[in-house]
């Protein structure tokens, strides 16, 4: 709920002061009654305003999704092979949203998805630098002066690359589990860095965005994102756009 006059500003209708002044005169109505008091509060995208006698459009209201992606899915709205895509775990979701960002077919874990296209732009563009947090099951278990290489950088086909920190969460005879943390979101990166350093990966999943995480949510659910959060991630995309420029 927010007042009369934030909501006809925020649509163009008038400056704040200006929408108060045509509430004081009657000239706007929600769902039927005069607002002519300047603490009266509605809801922009259910309530029905009218100011002159026109209906104020209603906007689309702007959401993120975050998805816990299964395997065998792919983050993209179409596909013209007619593979599943993320879209089909999308079940009663109103809204047209999209895939921020890529997540491997054979890949599960955190993927988010919104209709927000400019929180898609600060958290896609590599110049924000986004941390992306991964564990990978990997081939044999690597040395520490290996996840040293990974930090210091690792050429791949397409230039170096290198993560932010990367540690062993658990260890077997054959394999391991290692948490990454990179801040690109090139093509298979995880897997290629890890295969630079003889380690291929046998799993990955994500499990953190910035500062949203995965947490308990079940693999192919999804949980709309609170304001709180999507606030969080707006901020530490200024906050690193800040430091590059």
């Amino acid at each position: 709920m927010e007042r009369i006059q934030k909501i006809l500003a925020r649509a163009g209708i008038a400056s704040r002061r200006e929408a108060e002044r045509m509430m004081l005169e009657g000239r706007v109505l929600v769902n039927g009654k005069v607002a002519d008091q300047l603490g009266f509060k509605a809801d922009p995208l259910k309530d029905h305003i009218k100011v002159d006698g026109k209906i104020l459009f209603r906007p689309e209201p702007k959401i993120t999704l975050l998805l816990n992606k299964p395997k065998g899915y792919l983050s993209t709205v179409k596909d013209p092979a007619g593979r599943p895509t993320v879209m089909d775990l999308l079940k009663g979701v109103k809204w047209r949203v999209y895939p921020l960002g890529r997540l491997d077919f054979d890949a599960e874990g955190l993927l988010l998805m919104t209709n927000d296209g400019d929180l898609a732009y600060r958290l896609s563009h590599p110049k924000f630098s986004i941390h992306r947090t991964y564990w990978a099951k990997v081939e044999g278990i690597p040395e520490k002066k290996e996840l040293m290489r990974l930090k210091k950088g690792v050429m791949i086909e397409d230039g170096e690359a290198r993560v932010i920190s990367a540690h062993i969460l658990r260890q077997m005879e054959k394999h391991s589990w290692v948490e990454a943390v990179v801040t690109e979101g090139r093509n298979h990166l995880v897997k290629r860095i890890f295969s630079a350093i003889g380690h291929p990966v046998l799993k990955l999943k994500r499990v953190g965005f910035g500062p949203i995480r995965l947490g308990n949510l079940p693999v192919g659910r999804m949980r709309s994102l609170t304001d709180e959060e999507v606030e969080k991630l707006k901020q530490i995309s200024s906050e690193s756009g800040e430091k590059i420029l």
